[in-house]
């Protein structure tokens, strides 16, 4: 089930985050790497900016989570992990569909450009890469992130449900 994730689940969604944030390891540059991958106080910043956390809960456990972010006239998917041992199960599929299906503008999400299988899972889900100026733009627009995470990165937009 698809339930909105409360500050009780602050716990889990980061500790799901840096589980699998490790498929990251060796993929993304060195430099751009750190432990944990993201921090209390980073998602507790998260948090505060306006991303809203659902989660995948099977039987009370949280599997994975999602997150969205409205900024002006886009929302952006957010922090999107599942725990390892249950990828490859269609919930991120599920998750994405169903906060798509909340989405009332332009979605866009953004990755780490040699993470091939995020850039492989949002394409199968019908999100499409954007060229480098446009993806430069967007990130300089609506992210806050450093400059080599963008120049590191692609974004993929979708439409809203």
């Amino acid at each position: 089930m698809i339930r909105r994730c409360t500050d009780a689940d602050v716990d889990t969604i980061h500790a799901i985050v840096n589980e699998a944030a490790e498929a990251y390891r060796g993929i993304i540059p060195a430099d751009c790497w750190h432990e944990p991958y993201m921090s209390r106080a980073e998602l507790a910043a998260e948090m505060a900016a306006g991303v809203t956390f659902s989660g995948w809960d099977e039987a009370g456990e949280i599997l994975g989570v999602m997150g969205l972010q409205v900024v002006r006239d886009v929302t952006l998917i957010r922090h999107a992990y599942v725990r390892r041992v249950s990828q490859g199960k269609g919930i991120g599929g599920a998750l994405l569909e169903a906060l798509r299906a909340e989405s009332r503008s332009r979605l866009l999400v953004g990755t780490w450009a040699d993470a091939r299988w995020a850039i492989a899972f949002y394409q199968r889900h019908g999100f499409e890469l954007v060229s480098e100026d446009e993806k430069n733009r967007l990130l300089q627009s609506y992210w806050t992130i450093p400059a080599r995470q963008r120049d590191t990165s692609v974004v993929l937009a979708g439409a809203a449900g």
